[in-house]
């Protein structure tokens, strides 16, 4: 857990930056995030010399290379731990100038985690708030992977506290509860279609940590945590950057955290391909039928997003894989066809486990709709029996 001392020097960066003129939370988080991402990749490779070092070996990885950036700029002059003791002015040339176009090249080379700084853009205004942020962020001691994960759901929380983007966060404890009551296992594929900042993903690394402590003394095991266990798809690009530098602060290396538009493209690849999936899909929507994939279609013919989702779960899962999933209250009682067709599907052709009814306000402010969470296992061939109902 943070302590209050922590809490309070994020409030003060917070602070800072909206008296600097940027006062949308996204851009905050957005700035913030790079900055943070500039100081891991300098500690990655200290720690990467002073293993080389240590071995007398040369060194594994090399993050900065050697010699010059095309702008002649010595790639050693980069890293966090040599410009945060320039002066501002200096500071604020060689962030927006040099490291920022280096972030975006090293994208280039497909580097992990990389991807999506491919946009990454540099709209701190001056050369003193980027100095007082700095100053600021150096004092926080990021050593510790739960401080580093706990720090950044704090300022992910922020962006829910202001109502605006509201949409990306579920409340923690609800996570938590969803991840706990589908007890996701060392060998398990997870994917979040409507990923928002990854907290699914993030909560069932955590959950694997705390109960599965042997799979990281099993090579394969430990290779696929990092490298094939976690998928996640968005179509908002800060999203895909705020949720993948979440993934990475929480010690997940190779998530596959990807552009995607759930709905409208079509699945065949992914097809049967995941052993459990957690989601809050966006609800409330309704789209055309063009813009819609096909194959979701077959399964469902409807408009509404809330229902067009639940047809793509069945479909991504693979036999015997299960979900735990936030839906309006609609999906439960609806009377339309298409609602009436998903509820049959999942009691008649599937297993229908649980439904846990969430309060009225969980959302609130940005959503006032009631919702539950839904839980079940796709059989293709029913068992429905009990129905757990919370």
């Amino acid at each position: 857990m943070l302590t209050g001392e922590l809490r309070a020097k994020i409030d003060a960066i917070w602070d800072a930056f909206w008296a600097g003129g940027i006062a949308n939370p996204i851009e905050v988080i957005e700035q913030l995030t790079y900055l943070l991402f500039i100081r891991g990749l300098d500690e990655e490779q200290t720690r990467a010399e002073n293993k080389a070092n240590t071995l007398g070996r040369p060194i594994e990885r090399r993050i900065f290379p050697e010699g010059v950036d095309a702008r002649g700029m010595a790639y050693d002059k980069l890293r966090w731990s040599r410009f945060h003791n320039d002066d501002p002015a200096a500071m604020f040339t060689i962030v927006g100038e040099h490291v920022f176009p280096f972030l975006r090249e090293m994208a280039e080379e497909g580097t992990a985690h990389a991807e999506h700084m491919k946009g990454a853009r540099f709209t701190i205004p001056t050369p003193g708030l980027l100095a007082k942020v700095v100053d600021m962020l150096a004092k926080i001691p990021l050593a510790d992977r739960d401080t580093k994960g706990d720090l950044y759901e704090y300022m992910l929380g922020k962006i829910a506290s202001a109502g605006q983007n509201g949409q990306f966060r579920t409340p923690r404890h609800i996570i938590k509860l969803m991840v706990e009551l589908t007890a996701p296992a060392p060998q398990d594929v997870i994917c979040d279609p409507a990923s928002g900042t990854c907290g699914f993903l993030v909560a069932a690394g955590e959950y694997l940590r705390a109960h599965h402590k042997g799979l990281f003394r099993d090579a394969a095991l430990n290779r696929h945590f990092h490298d094939g266990m976690f998928h996640g798809y968005d179509f908002d690009q800060t999203m895909l950057r705020i949720g993948s530098m979440n993934m990475q602060l929480h010690g997940v290396e190779g998530a596959d955290i990807r552009y995607r538009d759930s709905l409208s493209s079509s699945h065949g690849d992914d097809a049967d391909r995941y052993s459990l999936i957690l989601a809050n899909p966006p609800f409330a929507g309704s789209l055309d039928y063009e813009t819609t994939a096909n194959d979701l279609l077959a399964i469902v013919k409807t408009k509404k997003t809330e229902l067009l989702f639940m047809a793509l779960f069945l479909k991504l899962l693979k036999p015997g894989g299960r979900a735990a999933v936030i839906v309006p209250d609609g999906v439960l009682f609806g009377s339309s066809t298409a609602h009436k067709a998903i509820r049959r599907m999942l009691v008649d052709d599937h297993k229908l486990d649980a439904i846990v009814k969430l309060p009225s306000g969980v959302f609130r402010p940005y959503a006032g709709v009631s919702t539950a969470i839904v839980s079940f296992t796709k059989t293709n061939s029913g068992g429905t029996d009990h129905v757990w109902f919370y």
